[in-house]
């Protein structure tokens, strides 16, 4: 029949296109992804942590869709949306190794809906306006963008008429409708709670074994808290209390100057500027113990570091000097007061004209990667180091005001998330509620209000965060975007 004939002479003209082109190996995709890689690597966020959050979790949903691409029979057409923060390009600069500032990036948005690696490749570097010559110098059939989707991914395009004939789908208006559908909450809670039920109920037992970990260990060293900087699953974090544990066993010795400190698991090793101590996941018992052994000088140094806020509040009317670890980059404590030091040097030698106290309840924190001084909406002055004086009396002097006004919202706002937090935890039956520390209070709240206008049984005994993207994370927590639809 002329049905079976149409048939045959698609599937052989697609064996043969596929046969004379080939597509981009893994480690081809990872090659020509460089650029790319280069420009939103979280390691290069180090002093923006609501931008390196955002890259993280970025890559990987993209990791997991360049996987997904690479398997067997991958049919899936449910596009990805990805949010990325790119280090922008200095314009003058050849040399890839320098072609980016040091802190200016901007954030890119973009959908993917490609069916292989070469179109995805392509997708990625073009919405980030990164070149895709050098994609040229890889040994496939890399064609302009456009070509490049039709040839890997429809070698001819068919009339309409074929497909309302044979009633065959046809692929590009199947791509259209998907791109037209955007993602609801109640849709992706339809499509993936059972995914998420599943990771839960498989994590139950080691979420359980890492609660005992903590307050086991908690208890033994008398620490205020165990925390972690990043999102790693739960195997992980009971793997790093267990090496905790076993150095606890070995050396109990140097383990006496712990007492009501917070441990954070964290890049590196080293003691916070916030004053916890910090274990880096990378570094072995010798690199801890050596930390543990060198508490007392830390504590030393933190006094210092104390008395210099001091000083420095003094000389700015009262205002106190506050470090946000939320807020600010993860900075060790001799980092932070090599900070303190110089701005303090610098305001000293310029003896501004504040009234002793006139600026009590104020508070303000120190950047080094800034040039001018603004108000935060929680209340707080963000000063950069290298700010001129005169601009900082000024700035401070008009904007005192507005500061009193924001700290005293910031307090009912706190109030209020908190309330909202309960309020939906129970409401839904939900085991945990929280939010990355991306999310801001204001985002929460409004997140939260709306959530509690919905009927959403599926949340039952669930843990849910409240971020910026859609996902189910390896230990079956459910991640919604603040503003979901």
């Amino acid at each position: 029949t002329l049905y079976y004939f149409l048939r045959l002479c698609l599937d052989k003209i697609l064996l043969q296109c596929v046969l004379q082109s080939r597509t981009l190996s893994g480690a081809d995709a990872i090659n020509a992804l460089r650029p790319f890689y280069f420009a939103v690597h979280p390691d290069f966020f180090g002093q923006h942590p609501k931008e390196r959050e955002v890259n993280e979790n970025s890559l990987k949903r993209l990791n997991g869709y360049l996987e997904n691409l690479q398997k067997p029979g991958f049919r899936s057409f449910k596009p990805t949306q990805l949010t990325f923060y790119v280090r922008e390009r200095e314009p003058n600069s050849s040399n890839v190794q320098e072609s980016f500032s040091a802190s200016g990036f901007r954030a890119v948005s973009f959908t993917l809906h490609t069916r292989d690696l070469l179109s995805t490749v392509l997708d990625i570097l073009n919405s980030c306006s990164l070149s895709t010559e050098h994609v040229q110098s890889l040994n496939v059939n890399s064609q302009p963008h456009k070509e490049a989707k039709s040839t890997v991914n429809r070698p001819i395009k068919w009339d309409k008429t074929y497909y309302s004939f044979t009633g065959f789908k046809d692929p590009e208006e199947e791509l259209e409708q998907a791109q037209r559908v955007e993602t609801t909450l109640i849709s992706w809670l339809d499509d993936n709670e059972a995914s998420a039920v599943k990771k839960l109920k498989k994590s139950l037992p080691l979420r359980k074994e890492l609660e005992r970990l903590k307050i086991e260990l908690s208890h033994e060293l008398q620490l205020s808290d165990i925390r972690w900087q990043r999102s790693w699953g739960i195997a992980h974090r009971c793997s790093q209390l267990h090496s905790l544990g076993r150095l606890v066993q070995q050396r109990p010795e140097i383990l006496k100057n712990v007492k009501g400190r917070t441990v954070v698991f964290t890049d590196r090793s080293g003691m916070s500027a916030a004053g916890h101590i910090m274990l880096g996941t990378m570094d072995v018992h010798h690199h801890w113990t050596k930390i543990f052994e060198r508490l007392p000088n830390y504590y030393k140094l933190q006094k210092r570091l104390l008395l210099l806020e001091d000083r420095i509040s003094q000389l700015l009317g009262g205002i106190q000097v506050i470090y946000i670890e939320e807020l600010q980059p993860l900075l060790t404590l001799e980092e932070y007061y090599e900070t303190l030091n110089s701005f303090y040097n610098k305001l000293r030698d310029s003896r501004l004209p504040f009234h002793p106290r006139s600026l009590r309840g104020l508070q303000m924190i120190l950047e080094s990667d800034r040039y001018a001084p603004s108000l935060h909406e929680f209340g707080h002055f963000v000063i950069p180091t290298v700010c001129d004086p005169a601009a900082l009396q000024w700035f401070i002097f008009a904007k005192a005001q507005e500061a009193k006004e924001n700290l005293k919202r910031k307090e009912e706002m706190m109030i209020t998330e908190k309330e909202l937090i309960n309020t939906s935890t129970e409401r839904f039956s939900l085991d945990r509620l929280y939010k990355e520390p991306s999310v801001s209070s204001a985002q929460m709240i409004d997140c939260c209000k709306r959530l509690l206008e919905e009927s959403l049984p599926y949340l039952q005994g669930m843990h849910l965060c409240i971020s910026h993207f859609y996902s189910v994370l390896q230990d079956g927590d459910l991640c919604i975007p603040w503003n979901w639809k």
